[in-house]
This record gives structure tokens, sequence and C-alpha cells, in this order.
């Protein structure tokens, strides 16, 4: 019973969560897609967030003696950590590492961070697939509506599986290779917008 417990509030957490990104993605879809979808704010937000994820792990060994487990995230933790998904609207941002960034940030362990955030992709994903759905369905065909469910299903298996090789990973290491890349990645892209490769 207290396991059982224990996933309904971890449910209901993911919920409380998913309200700001949910809410602002709704308001601003149009606006992003518009605006922000150009090379150079991915670049920008490869490089600035690579960055961040630097700082906050080297903030982090600094400043947390202890870290919080995902069984007692609190209200607070969660509200927090859905602000900081609203992060990954803009593109280039990896919601992923939005959300991570967020628990560590608010004092999660990367283990619980992680963990947090593959299960706030489920409401993120349909609630996202949805929306396009709704504005887009119109010009779909059945045989479209089936290519785009399995595409659906196989984005979920792949993550799950992703997840499951980072919780390893993060047992022996921490993200700090990941910023390096994301930086060294949008540097990339300036050059080659620099040069007019792109």
């Amino acid at each position: 019973e207290e396991k059982t417990r224990q996933i309904w509030r971890t449910w209901v957490m993911v919920l409380v969560a998913t309200i700001p990104a949910f809410v602002l993605g709704f308001l601003l879809d149009d606006w992003i897609e518009s605006v922000l979808f150009t090379p150079v704010v991915v670049s920008v937000a490869l490089i600035l967030y690579g960055a961040m994820l630097l700082v906050i792990e080297w903030w982090g060994e600094r400043h947390f003696d202890h870290r919080t487990p995902l069984e007692l995230l609190s209200f607070r933790q969660a509200v927090g950590i859905g602000l900081f998904q609203c992060l990954a609207l803009v593109p280039g941002t990896s919601r992923s590492l939005a959300t991570i960034l967020g628990g560590l940030v608010l004092g999660l362990s990367r283990e619980s961070a992680a963990r947090f955030s593959f299960f706030l992709a489920i409401p993120v994903m349909v609630g996202a697939s949805g929306l396009k759905l709704m504005k887009h369905a119109s010009a779909f065909s059945l045989q479209e509506f089936a290519v785009l469910g399995t595409g659906f299903v196989v984005s979920f298996v792949v993550a799950w599986l992703a997840i499951k090789g980072l919780m390893r990973y993060i047992q022996r290491h921490d993200f700090r290779v990941f910023g390096y890349y994301r930086i060294l990645l949008g540097l990339l892209v300036l050059s080659l917008l620099w040069k007019g490769v792109m």
C-alpha cells in the first residue's frame, strides 16, 4: 500500500510540474514556430544551456550536502521543475536537459532528476502531439495517423531505453560531458553559419 501511495504521489507531482509548460506552450506555440525556429537561436541555446549545466554541476558539488530523493520531492520543487521545463520551449533547449537542470538546482540527486525528467516526458509528449494533431488533423489520412501512432510508440520505447542507459551512466559519472558536447556543437553550428555553409 505504501508503494502504491508513493506511485500516486509521484504522478501527482508530474501533473503539477506539467502545467506551466502546457499553458505557456499552448499560448505561445505559433509565435515560437514563426520567430524562434532559426539556426542562430538553436546554436545559442545549445551553448547557453551547456554552460549552465557545467556551472550547476560545479555549484551543486559545493552547496548541496544532501540531495533529495524522488520519493521526497516536494510540491515547491515540482512547480520549480515545471517552470524550468518552460525553458525547453526555446528551440535548441532539450526538454530533458531543462528539467534535469531544474532538479539539480532545486536539490534533487542526479538520478532523481533524470527519473523525474523521464516521467515528465510522458504527459508532455502526449500534450504536444495532441496540440499538433488538433491543428492539422484535417490534413491527415488514416494511413498517416497510423504512421504517427507508430512513431509515437517507437519514440516512447527509445526514450525508455535511453533513460535506462542514462541511469546506469550517472551512477558513475556526472553531466559535464553533455555540457561540453552542447557547447562544442553550438560553436560548430555558429561557425558554419558564419562561413555561409548553412
